[in-house]
């Protein structure tokens, strides 16, 4: 898990964020045990709340339920209604861009720029 500490984006968010792309890509299985909060927080050098909060964003979108004494795991996923959600978001957050662009003067070829620039820059930062 790679975790960006000057990204903006809060650390829990990061966790929660990756953890749920592996569950919508199906790396982590229904019935499957996330790691301890413990562990994943000494594997991370974070604070144990951390962690925990990015657990609990996960169970609060359905993702994942809490097992007393067991863990978190992964609940079944309706993948289609969820890459649904996704989209939505997806579409918002490109709408949102597409009104800053407007705003800031920038041609359509300018904006396009700027997304083929950060998608190859994300598959980097992947590799």
């Amino acid at each position: 898990m790679k975790l960006l500490q000057n990204s903006g984006v809060p650390i829990y968010q990061q966790i929660a964020q990756q953890l749920k792309a592996d569950i919508l890509a199906g790396k982590l299985k229904e019935g499957e045990y996330l790691p301890s909060i413990r562990g994943l927080a000494k594997d991370l050098r974070i604070s144990v709340i951390t962690t925990m909060k990015a657990y609990e964003q996960l169970e609060a979108e359905g993702l994942v339920t809490a097992a007393q004494g067991k863990g978190f795991y992964v609940n079944a996923q309706d993948s289609e209604m969820l890459k649904e959600q996704h989209l939505r978001k997806v579409e918002d957050a490109l709408l949102e861009a597409i009104h800053a662009a407007r705003i800031a003067g920038m041609t359509d070829k300018e904006l396009q720029e700027i997304l083929h620039t950060l998608l190859d820059m994300q598959e980097e930062r992947e590799d």
